[in-house]
């Protein structure tokens, strides 16, 4: 069973210990799969793999834009989070769905780049990096952090996000590369609501999951799992924690 949250605007650290909670009821077996969606506040993250050189801006011109900055405990480098972009945490216990950390991330890029599609946006991977590019800009990120093959953090998909905000930072450490949105590249605004509805019905097709809702009356959309489409797991190490960068 997958169940689908949608929090809104949500302040990172809430966020993030919300999620802490989560893997360790989904570790307990206490709860199903989980996907929690939501929108941030601007906040710029640093990843296991980052460093603060690759923040532009001191941390006094940070409070004075009204940016947070957190260093957390996720793979990859630096990236920004605010308002228009929707970001992904999904809380899945990985060896049930017989998926291997690489075979998770191609997963999530997949839900992407078929959401992507939905609005007539092409795009690909780039095999060096995970995340997903269109014109050769950076317009979704991932970056994970998976204990006991239950994951966490997740993706940020730049829908109407303000793209000067990412002039801040080198995003995901490569210095490189610059950021795009959907609405940069269609040109006009597009419904959050529409791309949220796309990317949950792709990722219960690439996942597996049913798109059966359970209640409206409920914050979130139930779906009761099917075997998962991933491949098979390569990767059984026991405990620890590993991140994707």
């Amino acid at each position: 069973m997958l169940r689908v949250w949608e929090l809104g605007t949500t302040e990172y650290g809430e966020a993030w210990n919300l999620q802490k909670r989560l893997r360790c009821e989904r570790l307990e077996g206490r709860i199903p799969d989980r996907l929690v969606l939501l929108e941030h506040p601007p906040t710029i993250t640093i990843g296991k793999s980052g460093t603060l050189d690759h923040v532009l801006v001191s941390r006094e011109e940070l409070a004075r834009q009204g940016i947070s900055l957190f260093f957390v405990d996720r793979g990859g480098d630096v990236t920004y989070h605010g308002p228009g972009q929707l970001v992904g945490y999904p809380i899945l216990n990985l060896r049930e769905r017989g998926s291997d950390l690489h075979s998770y991330v191609h997963c999530l890029e997949e839900v992407i780049l078929r959401t992507l599609g939905d609005f007539s946006i092409e795009a690909d991977r780039d095999a060096s990096h995970p995340g997903v590019w269109a014109n050769g800009e950076e317009v979704a990120a991932i970056g994970l952090s998976v204990k006991k093959w239950v994951s966490m953090h997740g993706f940020a998909l730049n829908v109407n996000v303000d793209l000067e905000h990412f002039s801040f930072i080198h995003p995901c450490g490569l210095l490189d590369t610059r950021a795009t949105s959907m609405s940069k590249i269609l040109g006009r605004c597009v419904p959050m609501a529409d791309v949220k509805n796309r990317l949950i019905f792709h990722f219960c097709e690439v996942f597996g999951f049913r798109t059966a809702q359970q209640s409206s009356t409920e914050r979130f959309h139930s779906f009761p799992a099917r075997h998962c489409a991933m491949n098979g797991c390569s990767q059984r190490k026991r405990g620890g924690e590993k991140w994707i960068v």
